[in-house]
C-alpha cells in the first residue's frame, strides 16, 4: 500500500519540506505535480520535518502535490553492460543509448570493514616519471592532485587513466564544463580504453542533488567490480565543486555555516567517499585519484585542509608540473623496495641535488657568483626539468630510472650523488674501468 503525503510545509530554492513519519536520510521520494512526477532525495531531517532536494528543480512544485517515499536510497544498475558507457549524476544516459539494465546497487553504502582489507603492496604503473620514480601510486590508495583553475589538472587525470595499468577505469565529473567532458570522453576512446571506461559526468548546468551522487555512483560500481577480483581505478574531478555543492544546500537549508561558509560536517561527507577505496583480501582493490582545486592557491582552504587530513598523500600541480616538494605518497615505501635495487637511491639523490639546484638558482638570482658545484647543480636541474619533470615524458618505470642516472652522469662524478657505491658500481652509465 502506497502512503502519500499532501503537507509540503515549505518550498525553497530546490528544496522542498515536508511533515512524514518514517523516513530515512538518502532515501528517495517521488513528487506528483501537475507536470508529472519529480525525483527528489531526503537530504535533511528534523523531527517530523523532512527536507528533500529535488533533482529537476522545485519548479512548478505546489504546497498541494503530493510526495511518496520510496524507503531506499539511490540505486544504480550492475553489469558488465556499464562498460563503454557515459551517464549523468542520476545514472541516466548521457550517450544517447537506452538505459543501463542490472542488479541494484544502494549507493552510499558503508565504507569496507578493516579486517576485510589487506595491506597495500601492489604499485600502479602510470607512465608518468614523476609519479612512478618519486611518488609511486599505490592500489587501494586515496590520493588527491592539488591544483589551482588553468592547470592541466583534468588532462593529467584523463592520461593516468588512459595508462594506469588497471582492469577498470570510472570517471566521476562534478561541474565540468561540457567541453572537459567532451576531452574526457574523446580521451579515452582514442586512447583505446573507453571499452573498460566508465564516465559519470555531472556539468554545470546540472542539477545541484546530481553533484553529490557522482561519487557515490563511481564507488558503488567499482566497488562491485573490485569484489568480483578487478583492479579499478576511480578518478574524480573536482572535489571542491562537489564541496561547493554541499554548500549551496546547506545555505539553501538555513545550517548555521562553518569555516568560509561550508557545512560542519564537510571532514565526514568527503571522508566517506574517500575511505571506499580498498584492497580486498583475496578479490580485487579500489583505488581513488581525485582532483582537488584550491581557490587562489591557498591550501589553507576547508577543502584542501581537509583533505589532507583524509588521505594518503597528494600530488602539487604548479606551472604545468608535478612539484616534488609537497607532493608526498606515503605508501610509496610499500612498493618501491621491490621494483628495482636502485629505486630508493635514485629517489633520494635526484630530490636532493634538485633541491640543492632550487639553493643555487636563488644565489645566481640575487647576483652571487656561480661556484663549479652550482654551475653543475645548475645544469643538473635544467636537465630534470627537461626529461624528467615534464608531463609530457612518457616512459616506464626502469626507463625513467635509467635516464636518471644518464642525468646524473652528464652532470656529477660517482661521488658527488651521495649514492652508495655499491648501486653506483652496479648501475652508473658511464663508470670508468
Amino acid at each position: 500500500m502506497r502512503k502519500y503525503y499532501n503537507s509540503i510545509r515549505r518550498i525553497a530554492g530546490n528544496v522542498v519540506t515536508v511533515d512524514a513519519q518514517g523516513v530515512g536520510y538518502d532515501e528517495l521520494a517521488v513528487i506528483t505535480t501537475s507536470r508529472g512526477e519529480s525525483l527528489a532525495q531526503v537530504i535533511g531531517l528534523d523531527g517530523h520535518e523532512v527536507s528533500l532536494q529535488v533533482f529537476a528543480g522545485s519548479q512548478g512544485v505546489s504546497n498541494n502535490d503530493r510526495v511518496r517515499f520510496l524507503h531506499r536510497p539511490m540505486q544504480v544498475p550492475f553489469s558488465e553492460n556499464l562498460l563503454g558507457r557515459v551517464f549523468d549524476g542520476s545514472a541516466r544516459p548521457r550517450d544517447g543509448r537506452v538505459p543501463a539494465t542490472g542488479t541494484p546497487l544502494d549507493i552510499g553504502s558503508p565504507v569496507v570493514n578493516p579486517i576485510r582489507r589487506r595491506m597495500p603492496d601492489k604499485m600502479i604503473a602510470t607512465g608518468i616519471p614523476m609519479i612512478d620514480v618519486f611518488n609511486s601510486l599505490v592500489e587501494s590508495q586515496k590520493l588527491p592532485i592539488f591544483s589551482v583553475a588553468g592547470e592541466p589538472y583534468n588532462e593529467l587525470l584523463a592520461r593516468i587513466g588512459l595508462q594506469a595499468d588497471a582492469d577498470i577505469i570510472i570517471l566521476g565529473g562534478m561541474g565540468l564544463r561540457h567541453d572537459d567532458y567532451l576531452k574526457f570522453r574523446d580521451a579515452f576512446e582514442q586512447g583505446g580504453v573507453l571499452g573498460r571506461a566508465i564516465l559519470f559526468v555531472h556539468t554545470a548546468a546540472d542539477p545541484v542533488v546530481e553533484c553529490l551522487m557522482v561519487p557515490d555512483l563511481c564507488l558503488a560500481v567499482g566497488e562491485q567490480f573490485a569484489l568480483q577480483g578487478k583492479r579499478v581505478l576511480v578518478l574524480l574531478t573536482d572535489m571542491t565543486a562537489f564541496a561547493d555543492a554541499l554548500k549551496e544546500i546547506a545555505i539553501t537549508m538555513e545550517q548555521i555555516p562553518s569555516n568560509r561558509g561550508y557545512p560542519g560536517d564537510l571532514y565526514t561527507q568527503m571522508a566517506k567517499r574517500y575511505e571506499k577505496a580498498v584492497d580486498f583480501d583475496e578479490a580485487g582493490s579500489m583505488t581513488v585519484l581525485a582532483c582537488v582545486t584550491m581557490p587562489g592557491n591557498d591550501v589553507t582552504h576547508p577543502v584542501p585542509d581537509n583533505t589532507g587530513y583524509i588521505t594518503e598523500g597528494q600530488f602539487y600541480l604548479h606551472n604545468g608540473r608535478i612539484e616534488p616538494f609537497g607532493s608526498l605518497s606515503r605508501l610509496k615505501q610499500q612498493v618501491n623496495g621491490a621494483t628495482r635495487d636502485d629505486h630508493r637511491a635514485i629517489m633520494d639523490a635526484c630530490i636532493q641535488l634538485y633541491a640543492l639546484c632550487r639553493e643555487s638558482r636563488e644565489k645566481r638570482d640575487m647576483g652571487f657568483e656561480a661556484s663549479p658545484w652550482d654551475r653543475k647543480l645548475l645544469k643538473y636541474g635544467l636537465l630534470f626539468e627537461q626529461r624528467i619533470m615534464d608531463l609530457s615524458i612518457n616512459l616506464p618505470l626502469t626507463a625513467a630510472l635509467d635516464r636518471c642516472w644518464e642525468i646524473l652522469a652528464e652532470c656529477f662524478e660517482p661521488a658527488e650523488t651521495g649514492i652508495r657505491r655499491a648501486i653506483v658500481e652496479k648501475h652508473w652509465p658511464y663508470r670508468r674501468e
